[in-house]
Protein backbone atom coordinates (compact mmCIF):
# COMPACT_ATOMS: atom_id res chain seq x y z
CA UNK A 1 0.00 0.00 0.00
CA UNK A 2 1.63 3.41 -0.78
CA UNK A 3 0.40 7.08 0.13
CA UNK A 4 0.55 9.91 -2.13
CA UNK A 5 0.73 13.28 -1.40
CA UNK A 6 0.98 16.58 -3.63
CA UNK A 7 1.24 20.33 -3.28
CA UNK A 8 1.92 22.55 -6.30
CA UNK A 9 3.20 26.39 -5.60
CA UNK A 10 4.52 28.84 -7.86
CA UNK A 11 8.56 28.73 -9.56
CA UNK A 12 9.95 31.29 -7.10
CA UNK A 13 12.69 30.63 -4.57
CA UNK A 14 10.05 31.58 -1.64
CA UNK A 15 8.43 28.63 -2.24
CA UNK A 16 11.39 26.08 -1.35
CA UNK A 17 10.91 26.18 2.08
CA UNK A 18 7.05 24.97 1.98
CA UNK A 19 8.21 22.17 -0.33
CA UNK A 20 10.76 21.05 2.56
CA UNK A 21 8.45 21.74 5.28
CA UNK A 22 5.48 19.27 2.72
CA UNK A 23 8.37 17.05 2.66
CA UNK A 24 9.23 17.00 6.49
CA UNK A 25 5.60 16.90 7.42
CA UNK A 26 5.03 14.05 5.01
CA UNK A 27 7.98 11.75 6.19
CA UNK A 28 6.85 12.21 9.69
CA UNK A 29 3.41 11.36 9.59
CA UNK A 30 4.74 8.01 7.78
CA UNK A 31 7.28 7.30 10.02
CA UNK A 32 10.29 7.90 7.77
CA UNK A 33 13.94 8.45 9.21
CA UNK A 34 14.79 11.75 9.97
CA UNK A 35 17.90 11.48 7.20
CA UNK A 36 15.90 10.04 4.85
CA UNK A 37 13.91 13.13 5.26
CA UNK A 38 16.27 15.54 5.11
CA UNK A 39 17.71 13.67 1.99
CA UNK A 40 14.88 14.47 0.13
CA UNK A 41 14.45 17.62 0.98
CA UNK A 42 18.10 18.05 -0.84
CA UNK A 43 17.37 16.60 -3.76
CA UNK A 44 14.00 18.44 -4.23
CA UNK A 45 15.74 21.40 -2.98
CA UNK A 46 17.95 21.04 -5.84
CA UNK A 47 16.00 19.92 -8.79
CA UNK A 48 13.44 23.16 -7.57
CA UNK A 49 16.16 25.56 -7.59
CA UNK A 50 17.74 24.34 -11.11
CA UNK A 51 14.01 24.38 -12.40
CA UNK A 52 13.27 27.94 -10.73
CA UNK A 53 16.96 29.84 -12.00
CA UNK A 54 16.99 27.49 -15.70
CA UNK A 55 13.67 25.77 -16.43
CA UNK A 56 11.76 28.99 -16.15
CA UNK A 57 14.71 31.21 -17.23
CA UNK A 58 13.33 33.81 -20.12
CA UNK A 59 9.58 32.90 -19.30
CA UNK A 60 7.19 33.86 -16.62
CA UNK A 61 7.77 31.46 -13.63
CA UNK A 62 5.01 28.90 -13.60
CA UNK A 63 4.66 26.58 -11.58
CA UNK A 64 6.33 23.04 -9.62
CA UNK A 65 4.37 19.89 -8.78
CA UNK A 66 6.01 17.76 -5.99
CA UNK A 67 4.26 14.38 -5.60
CA UNK A 68 5.30 12.17 -2.66
CA UNK A 69 4.59 8.16 -3.08
CA UNK A 70 5.27 6.67 0.40
CA UNK A 71 5.64 2.91 0.81
CA UNK A 72 7.44 0.61 3.00
CA UNK A 73 9.68 -0.11 0.52
CA UNK A 74 10.38 3.51 -1.02
CA UNK A 75 9.72 7.06 -1.53
CA UNK A 76 9.48 7.92 -4.81
CA UNK A 77 9.40 11.88 -5.49
CA UNK A 78 7.93 13.04 -9.09
CA UNK A 79 8.84 17.37 -9.38
CA UNK A 80 7.34 18.40 -12.27
CA UNK A 81 7.58 21.99 -14.20
CA UNK A 82 6.52 23.59 -17.59
CA UNK A 83 9.50 25.23 -18.36
CA UNK A 84 12.41 24.83 -20.99
CA UNK A 85 13.48 20.57 -20.34
CA UNK A 86 16.41 19.75 -19.02
CA UNK A 87 17.92 15.95 -18.64
CA UNK A 88 20.19 15.76 -15.62
CA UNK A 89 22.69 13.75 -15.58
CA UNK A 90 24.98 12.45 -13.30
CA UNK A 91 27.90 14.64 -12.64
CA UNK A 92 31.93 13.55 -11.75
CA UNK A 93 32.50 14.37 -8.01
CA UNK A 94 33.64 18.06 -7.43
CA UNK A 95 36.93 19.14 -7.45
CA UNK A 96 37.14 19.63 -3.78
CA UNK A 97 40.63 21.33 -4.10
CA UNK A 98 39.17 24.06 -6.24
CA UNK A 99 36.00 24.41 -4.17
CA UNK A 100 38.48 25.10 -1.52
CA UNK A 101 40.28 27.51 -3.78
CA UNK A 102 36.71 28.87 -4.54
CA UNK A 103 37.29 28.57 -8.24
CA UNK A 104 34.50 26.18 -8.25
CA UNK A 105 31.04 27.80 -8.62
CA UNK A 106 28.64 25.40 -9.82
CA UNK A 107 27.51 21.87 -10.29
CA UNK A 108 27.05 20.72 -7.24
CA UNK A 109 23.66 20.31 -6.92
CA UNK A 110 23.42 17.36 -10.11
CA UNK A 111 26.33 15.55 -7.66
CA UNK A 112 23.93 16.27 -4.42
CA UNK A 113 20.56 14.54 -5.99
CA UNK A 114 22.54 11.79 -7.52
CA UNK A 115 24.46 10.96 -4.16
CA UNK A 116 21.41 11.18 -2.58
CA UNK A 117 18.74 9.24 -4.25
CA UNK A 118 19.07 5.86 -5.30
CA UNK A 119 17.65 6.23 -8.63
CA UNK A 120 16.96 9.69 -10.75
CA UNK A 121 14.65 9.44 -14.07
CA UNK A 122 13.90 12.54 -16.78
CA UNK A 123 10.63 12.09 -18.64
CA UNK A 124 9.28 15.39 -20.47
CA UNK A 125 5.85 15.24 -22.51
CA UNK A 126 2.74 16.95 -22.94
CA UNK A 127 1.87 17.03 -19.57
CA UNK A 128 5.23 19.13 -18.17
CA UNK A 129 8.75 17.69 -17.25
CA UNK A 130 9.36 15.05 -14.70
CA UNK A 131 12.29 14.49 -12.37
CA UNK A 132 11.40 11.58 -11.17
CA UNK A 133 13.43 10.30 -7.60
CA UNK A 134 13.88 7.31 -5.66
CA UNK A 135 15.15 6.33 -2.37
CA UNK A 136 14.68 3.58 -1.26
CA UNK A 137 13.97 2.84 2.33
CA UNK A 138 14.47 -1.44 3.03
Amino acid sequence: MSDKQTITRAAELTALQALRDFIGAACARAGIADATSYDLKLAADEVCTNIITHGYAGMNPGSIMLELELSRARVVMTITDFGHPFEPYEPDAPDAAALLAGEATSGFGLFFIYSTMDHVDYQTNEEGNHTILTKNLE
